[in-house]
């Protein structure tokens, strides 16, 4: 059974930084494309960032030079570095993984970006 598990979500401050994890168990990690993504009140949901295999990444283009995606295999488990956070950021952040036919998501973890 796959299950991923996000941690890290806080209140920050604009201009601060936040790391947040997802946990994998059930899959391992560097045979898929690890996802994240988040959805704010009253918007639909929004790709974040991905990686493959702990290399290959992608990036949404509102977190392009702000965030950083990237994976440790020996922990299952990948991470989202977050700088520079806007107002805008604050969302709740999901971990995704589709292992056709069927999709995976993590519960979410809560980030408020706020002064």
């Amino acid at each position: 059974q796959v299950q991923l598990v996000e941690s890290g979500g806080d209140l920050v401050q604009p201009g601060g930084s936040l790391r947040l994890s997802c946990a994998a168990s059930g899959i391992t990690i560097s045979a898929f494309t690890m996802n994240w993504y988040r959805q704010a009140p009253g918007k639909q949901r929004e790709f974040v960032a991905s990686i493959f295999n702990g290399l290959a990444t992608t990036y949404g283009d509102s977190v392009k030079g702000r965030f950083t995606v990237s994976a440790d295999n020996a922990k299952n488990t990948i991470y989202l570095q977050m700088n520079s956070l806007k107002p805008e950021d604050t969302a709740v952040y999901y971990c995704f993984v589709e292992w056709f036919p069927r999709q995976y998501w993590g519960q979410g973890t809560q980030v408020t970006v706020s002064s």
